[in-house]
């Protein structure tokens, strides 16, 4: 036990305790993904370098022989994926840009893009989630290209994510892009942290909703979009 302690003080983890004691509860603790200020002063070749380096002797660490041909490209490998693909939400650089159209057609139904497929990382323990968001909207005289509300579930996906945040963040940005509270969000996701490991329930799943305007104040509208993503 002292040899631990002395192991985590040296690495600078005072804090190991704390974290024992809360167990795996999850906690929120802000609408926004916390960023530190300084977040994107460094270049990605340099955070990959760096990740790589990190990422590198945790695998020693873990007693892993990187002279290996299948292993000593891990590092890398793990630190690209990291800063260009999973995690490539946290950079505004890669938000995308929704252009809007004028409602030509006149349409002031509901729109509904339902069966998006979305992968994210718990921000906990960094395993997937993964699953299916529903979008709706209702047109206050302008629409999106729908190719792009799946672009911007995927940029909001692309990061540390809790499921509640997310799917408060995808509503929020789509409120603000389309100019109405007429929006609708749910996500059906699949937690590794909870099938993988800890309980190992590969039965359950997540389900978290937005509803703004009409879809929070009138039910037969709620229910309407209930009934085309048949939840």
């Amino acid at each position: 036990m002292k040899q631990k302690e002395t192991l985590l003080n040296t690495m600078g983890i005072n804090y190991a305790q704390e974290i024992e004691e809360m167990g795996e509860d999850h906690v929120g603790t802000s609408y926004e993904t916390p960023l530190r200020a300084d977040a994107f002063e460094m270049d990605d070749d340099l955070k990959i370098e760096l990740i790589g380096k990190h990422f590198k002797e945790i695998m020693h660490i873990m007693g892993l022989d990187l002279s290996d041909d299948s292993l000593k490209g891990t590092p890398h490998r793990v630190a690209k994926m990291y800063v260009k693909e999973i995690f490539s939400g946290l950079n505004p650089k890669n938000k995308p840009a929704a252009k809007l159209f004028e409602n030509k057609y006149k349409y002031n139904e509901m729109l509904v893009e339902k069966d998006i497929t979305f992968f994210s990382n718990c921000e906990h323990h960094f395993v997937p989630i993964y699953g299916k968001a529903h979008v709706a909207y209702i047109s206050n005289g302008t629409v999106i290209g729908l190719s792009k509300i799946n672009r911007i579930v995927q940029y909001f996906a692309k990061r540390p994510q809790v499921q509640e945040r997310l799917t408060m963040q995808i509503g929020n940005e789509l409120k603000e892009i389309l100019g109405t509270n007429d929006v609708a969000v749910i996500l059906d996701a699949d937690h590794m942290c909870v099938s993988s490991r800890g309980i190992n329930d590969v039965n359950s799943s997540t389900v978290t909703s937005f509803y703004g305007g009409k879809f929070e104040k009138d039910e037969q509208t709620r229910n309407e979009f209930l009934k085309y993503v048949s939840l």
